[in-house]
């Protein structure tokens, strides 16, 4: 059987033999939208829990609508210009609007990548403006959530009269889904903040997992803070394997939220008996696996039904390389995983960008993980903490002969855009 696995911007094949495939896990078949702009009107006319975006933008002097970064595959070419039309009747004046880019602690995005996040006739006729989590200059204190978590949050956002936050929702690894407060927490916090939101008291908890909100301390938490910063209108959107919008949530930011990651859990759960031999899975292609910081985030998705001891094939593009500066730097330094996520307890060895390195710590605690990616070299991928594969096709070798020609092996075409779990853990 040749599988077909994104991979950048097209697919990459691999050949599995028919019988040791128990399962490829994709998301549903759902029907997209036939009118997505027609829809995207329609939800911020008639929100869940709200009132409809024009008359919350009426009488207010400015607005700042907040955006993912480049890493996210958010339609905003379709979901912008309804909101920003719908802005500017209620009497907002163009050059009070401003689109934050939520970066997290991530780089800024360029002008190249604005324009394909955004298109040039947007970009060129309104204030676009990228967070900065590392400069506290930009930011303002709001005081501590319950938990004694800091929260600083961009000044843009804060000081604008009407605020908007839009967004994708997805299977997150630590936040359960993506969307909804993630636009604030993380997406416009200063670094102090996500000190502690992606400190180890988070990240190691059972329910700081993928497709978990009930009781996820880190969902709990981000929508705190973002209550906190005040949301005055939530738009979020689901999307197919094609990336066509599939479902529009707007309103109130908590209610919205829910209401999509329900549609998305039955667009994107898909189980399994038991947990297989090997997992074979890709990051979802590009933006997802422009850099390794990013693919790790198929692994966790093939992670949740591959059997203690089993093997993961990670395959991704890394077209942009390893990742962040202080994450490379962080992964070459790195000798043993035990001990640097035993390090992390000390707030004092705090690194950007260090929570990727713990989630991989997760996934190799539990599988031997292959890796094939042509974007980064060869003798730099064994530094990745993974069996560096100089062809995919070699990671299906080394796992047949690792587990027996009855091997079974689950496949993940589009990694993270799939809930993968074991149907005991229903």
């Amino acid at each position: 059987m040749q599988m077909e696995m994104r991979y950048g911007t097209g697919t990459l094949p691999i050949e599995i033999p028919d019988r040791n495939v128990v399962r490829v896990l994709e998301i549903s078949d759902s029907i997209p939208l036939p009118d997505e702009d027609g829809a995207v009107r329609e939800a911020i006319a008639a929100p869940i829990a709200s009132s409809p975006l024009a008359e919350l933008a009426n009488g207010r002097e400015s607005a700042c609508i907040v955006i993912s970064d480049i890493t996210r595959p958010v339609p905003n070419k379709v979901i912008l210009p309804p909101m920003l039309e719908t802005l500017e009747a209620s009497g907002i004046p163009r050059e009070k609007i401003t689109i934050l880019i939520a970066t997290g602690i991530h780089r800024p995005n360029n002008a190249e990548e604005l324009e394909i996040m955004v298109g040039r006739d947007i970009m060129e006729t309104y204030r676009i403006v990228n967070h900065l989590s590392q400069k506290p200059e930009t930011h303002t204190y709001l005081g501590e959530t319950q938990n004694g978590t800091p929260v600083y949050i961009n000044k843009t956002y804060l000081d604008s009269d009407l605020k908007v936050i839009t967004g994708l929702i997805e299977p997150h690894l630590m936040a359960g889904y993506s969307g909804g407060r993630k636009a604030i927490c993380p997406g416009i916090a200063a670094v102090e903040t996500m000190k502690v939101m992606h400190g180890p008291e988070l990240m190691e908890h059972p329910k700081s997992a993928v497709g978990i909100l009930e009781g996820n301390p880190f969902h709990i938490e981000a929508t705190e803070i973002a209550l906190m910063a005040g949301v005055d209108f939530n738009l979020n959107v689901a999307i197919d394997k094609e990336r066509r919008i599939t479902g529009v949530f707007a309103g109130d930011m908590v209610e919205s939220h829910r209401i999509g990651a329900e549609f998305v859990e039955q667009q994107a759960k898909v189980t399994l008996p038991a947990p297989a031999d090997a997992v074979v899975v890709s990051s979802a292609g590009y933006p997802l696996d422009a850099t390794f910081y990013q693919a790790v985030k198929g692994l966790l998705t093939a992670v949740e039904i591959v059997k203690q001891g089993g093997s993961i094939l990670l395959v991704a593009a890394c077209s942009e390389g390893i990742g962040s500066k202080p994450f490379t730097d962080l992964i070459f330094k790195t000798d043993d995983l035990t001990a640097f996520v035993q390090g992390l307890y000390n707030p004092a060895n705090f690194v950007i960008d260090q929570w990727q390195l713990e989630e991989l710590a997760k996934v190799a605690r539990k599988a031997d993980i292959y890796f094939y990616t042509d974007g980064i070299p060869y003798h730099q991928r064994a530094k990745l903490f993974v069996h560096p594969l100089k062809h995919a096709q070699e990671g299906i070798k080394e796992i047949l002969n690792q587990y027996g020609e009855d091997a079974q092996i689950a496949v993940i075409p589009e990694g993270p855009y799939v809930l993968a779990q074991l149907e005991a853990a229903e």
